[in-house]
């Protein structure tokens, strides 16, 4: 079954000067979120901070740059410290810290979470967090606090939710109009109503990422140096970009195997799903029912769903290659391209990577197709091909001096890495069989896809 990211409860808008609620009697101790969060530069000096519950002392942050550097020296350093009863909970973008203060019972992911959120919201409305940005918008950064979180609990999450009251100038808050945006107390909480547009149109992008990478030989000597596979998976998302007016309904069918089996249908051209991930407006119960995925879509760009195929992926660009050494004094490298994908199929922009040794010089080129350069701050030549066809193959012999041979048998030799990307393909089968788009004024909307494979984490072993 799919599982929803955290989603975080919408509350309502609250006035500027308001008296602290109490809480009401709600989720057990185990649940319990963060105490207070705090930005700190990168010596540990609190840039700004905001206290939630107020049942951890503010100034026990005082404690947590201490107690990171005594980690980081005696090489044990983790995401969460602990100091007495009180336990940190920090992440580290750029040139800031940002952490959160809680006692025991916290519920860890939800508050990790709740930072990674914090950083993406923060870079949407100031292009570039670091800590100048932090300084130069404090009123802003401290009216994003207020509303990203209540009592220690996440509530309104989403950066075009609140970019509806919050605004680029801060002194326009106390001024402004006091209305509270319909989508902050919405049951629909992440789409605005009244959207209106003269076209009606949805963009699907189905984009698998293909991981693939080799065993050891010095792990497994049983299994030959390039004919062998330690993980083979494919990582997918499932990205919209929506221009619908109203409050359509929209309803996404695609080749479930599960879908198929209950349905009846011959399972030869479905796909099994796993770890399923949705976006918030997905309504979960209907899935988990009758595999129908139906929501009501935030507005542009977001991405609806992720998943993962652990399954046996043929290489898609298989690379073999071979090191004839010459008198100590130079190496040739051979290397062998191969598409193994439908014909009909080309792969645009294919870079492989191609490790040489770190006291190789005087390189020397030949390839049937595309250009290589020889890149020495990271030890490595990159064929670059712009254009590769399914079912070629191609050829680059590179040419180098080698002042010692003895010296590289030492370093080992690293797989080689490819970057690709396939479009009008997925390497699972996956396949929008429709997608239903409903809204009360029965306008009429054009949904259109687009496949895309490309090169995630692969690699494969050079003989």
């Amino acid at each position: 079954a799919g599982v929803r990211p955290l989603s975080f409860p919408q509350g309502r808008r609250r006035k500027r000067r308001r008296r602290r609620r109490r809480p009401a009697p709600g989720p057990p101790a185990a649940t319990m979120s963060a105490s207070a969060v705090f930005i700190l530069d990168v010596k540990g000096k609190p840039l700004i901070s905001r206290n939630y519950k107020g049942d951890v002392a503010m100034s026990e942050i005082e404690h947590f740059m201490p107690l990171l550097m005594q980690r980081e020296e005696e090489g044990a350093l983790t995401p969460l410290l602990s100091h007495g009863r009180v336990h940190f909970l920090w992440i580290k973008y750029s040139n800031l810290y940002l952490v959160a203060t809680t006692l025991k019972n916290a519920n860890a992911s939800l508050v990790y979470s709740f930072l990674y959120k914090t950083v993406e919201v923060f870079s949407e409305y100031f292009k570039e967090l670091e800590e100048e940005s932090i300084r130069d918008n404090f009123v802003i950064v401290y009216e994003l606090l207020d509303e990203l979180m209540d009592f220690g609990f996440p509530q309104t999450t989403d950066s075009k939710i609140l970019q509806e009251y919050i605004t680029q100038q801060g002194n326009k808050l106390e001024t402004g109009k006091s209305r509270v945006p319909p989508t902050v107390t919405n049951a629909v909480s992440w789409r605005s109503e009244g959207i209106k547009y003269k076209k009606n149109e949805v963009f699907i992008d189905v984009i698998e990422s293909v991981n693939l990478l080799p065993s050891c030989p010095c792990v497994h000597p049983q299994v030959n140096a390039n004919g062998s596979v330690l993980l083979s998976e494919i990582v997918g998302t499932i990205k919209l970009k929506v221009f619908l007016s109203g409050m359509p309904e929209l309803r996404l069918g695609l080749n479930d195997r599960v879908l198929f089996e209950l349905t009846g249908r011959n399972k030869n051209k479905s796909v099994e799903l796993e770890d399923v991930k949705f976006h918030q407006c997905v309504r979960l119960s209907r899935f988990d029912n009758d595999r129908t995925i139906s929501f009501i879509p935030p507005d542009g760009d977001f991405e609806l769903m992720s998943y993962r195929l652990s399954t046996q992926v043929k290489p898609l660009i298989w690379i073999e290659s071979v090191i004839e050494k010459f008198s100590h004094s130079r190496v040739e490298i051979m290397v062998k391209a191969k598409g193994q994908f439908k014909k009909q199929s080309v792969a645009n922009g294919v870079e492989i990577s191609v490790p040489v040794p770190s006291d190789a010089d005087s390189p020397r080129f030949k390839t049937s197709v595309g250009s290589a350069k020889y890149v020495p701050e990271k030890n490595i030549v990159i064929w670059s091909i712009k254009s590769f066809p399914g079912g070629k193959e191609y050829l680059m012999r590179a040419h180098f001096g080698l002042p010692s041979v003895e010296k590289e048998e030492e370093e080992g030799r690293p797989p080689i890495g490819v970057k690709f990307e396939i479009p009008y393909f997925t390497v699972s089968g996956i396949q929008v069989r429709y997608m239903k788009i409903i809204e009360k004024s029965g306008y009429q909307a054009l949904p259109w896809v687009r496949y895309i494979t490309q090169s995630g984490d692969y690699q494969l072993r050079t003989s």
